[in-house]
């Protein structure tokens, strides 16, 4: 089946969506047709797609978007896959979305309404109920007093060094940030420009050089946590399994790396750098599901003047004199424009997109080598009543409890099992135990789900792109892994599978086809050290720019890499706005 979606007691399966509030809805009003001719054209719909037309329209040049499928957002999208229940089918959490943004293209003004989560993580034990004792959990949350008081049951020095660390990991964050929003520095033009790009390029250090001394002396520290195991810097500050395995999540989550991994650091700072209504580091909920945010940006690029159409695939990049020229769509229409900036995926943009004409074979290679692994499968589940954990029982009324609304962690309560789910996937296993991180949005939006039913999201690790064999993902497989998963949840909360009412399963072959992520990975590529800053997508095209004039790159394979930030598409359009002036 191709899109891995099961009703179960609905007694059908099939492929079909509606999709929320789809591309009709978000077009550019009623009677507007594509024209022939814009200044500047958006290939894809995706939320950093938006935010790139919605900066280039307010920047005074008549923008266009064009996206494949019927409903904008890309993975930032709300659908019902189940009759009554709306899914944030892929992407499922809102921390990352730079507050800029919010600002000056007003999305609460677009209805744009986040829900933040406290607590937020909760990690139940599997413990035998000796006595009829309950099997102990850990809860994490804004109250640190609280937070510590959890950690202490595991153990007292690690509930004292919890606020310590946390300043620590606090203090790096903040002098990252600004790099966000910055281009990274020109290293081709530092190397080979006019003494004019090259002293423009020396002024794009500035930002590095104050994140450097911001850190000041303990700048070794911080590198080694940049290029160092996650596990090697969880052990230096903790001892008990269950606080290290929970945050060790956030450092490979998304990544086909485990705990052992060099330099996952920053993958780990990239889960705790954002922010909802000014707390730092906070996660939360989008309410209508995450298509809502997606609905807000193009309602503001729509209200700057940008037009946005769905269902206009492209099939390729206009180019001539190593210039852009426009894209050309599938039905065959062509749409003239001076620049085109991609929302795609790299290797999607200069390997399918793109003529070869006009690009150096070197940069064809690197493009086609950059690391685009995948480890996760994404389960969508309709439930009619809550998960009632062993380690945290349900009150009588069904009512969700402080814990439904965190992110719930489970098989995650030893960094041992973490890295060996994640050494199944090396030999091309789905992993035995999967690292699963259990969300439920309707425990906060009541609006997502039937009364009394809820909505829930698995984001599952590790599953390969290709399984052992050369063996591709079948329904069978699909259907063998979602059940294994179900199975572990079954541990934690007995009676969870008996409430399930469907099923969307997306393994990474499913993530690429529907959502355009390379290898079903969630960031376009891999968050590696060789993957980053100026080296994203490659060392000298770190500045949105790519080797044809008039053609840029805006999505998550660029700086500064993946979530649902928006950087990418703000900073590329600020970029191809000023090299438009000089056009």
């Amino acid at each position: 089946m191709a899109t891995g979606c099961y009703y179960g007691r609905l007694g059908r399966r099939t492929g079909a969506s509606l999709c929320l509030g789809g591309g009709r809805a978000t077009q550019s009003g009623a009677g507007v047709s594509l024209k022939r001719e814009y200044d500047a054209v958006v290939i894809g719909a995706g939320h950093n797609g938006l935010v790139a037309a919605a900066y280039l329209q307010k920047g005074g040049l008549k923008t266009a978007v064009v996206e494949s499928r019927p409903v904008v957002g890309g993975a930032a999208v709300t659908e019902e896959m189940i009759p009554g229940f709306r899914f944030s089918r892929a992407s499922y959490l809102l921390s990352l979305l730079r507050p800029q943004i919010y600002t000056e293209l007003e999305l609460k003004r677009y209805g744009l309404k986040v829900l933040p989560r406290d607590p937020y993580s909760f990690t139940p034990m599997l413990e035998d109920s000796q006595g009829g004792r309950t099997p102990r959990s850990l809860l994490l949350g804004n109250s640190m007093a609280e937070t510590q008081s959890q950690i202490a049951q595991f153990s007292a020095k690690d509930a004292e060094a919890f606020p310590k660390y946390e300043a620590f990991m606090r203090r790096l964050v903040l002098a990252i940030d600004p790099l966000l929003d910055t281009c990274p520095v020109d290293v081709a033009a530092l190397s080979q420009g006019s003494l004019l790009q090259r002293l423009k390029a020396l002024q794009g250090l500035k930002s590095l050089l104050c994140a450097g001394f911001a850190l000041g002396k303990e700048l070794p520290r911080y590198y080694e946590v940049l290029t160092a195991p996650i596990s090697k810097i969880l052990d230096f500050w903790f001892e008990s399994e269950p606080l290290k395995a929970t945050l060790a999540t956030d450092a490979v989550i998304g990544a086909m790396a485990g705990p052992h991994t060099p330099g996952n650091g920053y993958v780990l700072l990239h889960h705790v750098m954002g922010e909802i209504e000014g707390h730092q580091g906070a996660w939360g909920y989008v309410t209508g599901g995450m298509g809502a945010l997606s609905q807000a940006l193009a309602h503001a690029a729509s209200a700057l003047g940008a037009e946005i159409f769905t269902e206009k695939r492209v099939a390729q990049i206009l180019s001539s004199d190593g210039k852009a020229r426009g894209v050309c769509l599938q039905d065959g229409t062509e749409v003239k424009s001076r620049l085109v900036l991609s929302n795609a995926s790299p290797q999607h943009t200069f390997l399918d997109l793109t003529s070869q004409e006009f690009l150096p074979p070197e940069f064809v290679r690197r493009i086609s080598q950059f690391d685009t692994r995948s480890a996760v499968t994404k389960i969508n589940v309709a439930v009619d009543q809550l998960p009632n954990f062993l380690a945290a029982p349900n009150a009588g009324d069904n009512h969700p409890l402080p814990h439904h609304q965190c992110s719930i962690h489970l098989n995650c309560e030893d960094m041992g099992i973490v890295q060996q789910a994640f050494e199944d996937a090396c030999q091309g296993r789905p992993s035995h135990r999967p690292m699963i991180e259990l969300c439920i949005p309707s425990a906060l939006d009541p609006t997502l789900a039937p009364p009394g039913c809820h909505v829930i999201s698995l984001f599952t690790q590790y599953t390969p792109y290709t399984l052992a064999g050369e063996k591709q993902w079948d329904d069978q497989e699909r259907d063998a892994y979602a059940d294994r998963v179900f199975d572990c949840i079954e541990a934690y909360a007995p009676g969870f599978k008996a409430s399930v009412i469907g099923r969307d399963v997306l393994t990474p072959p499913d993530l690429e086809r529907i959502f355009g992520l390379p290898g079903g990975n969630i960031f376009h590529g891999a968050m590696s050290l060789d993957q980053l800053y100026f080296a994203r997508p490659l060392p000298s095209y770190s500045s949105y720019r790519s080797p044809i004039q008039g053609l840029y790159l805006c999505g998550s394979g660029t700086h500064p890499g993946g979530g649902v930030m928006g950087a990418a598409g703000r900073n590329a359009a600020r970029i191809a706005l000023g090299d438009f002036k000089k056009l």
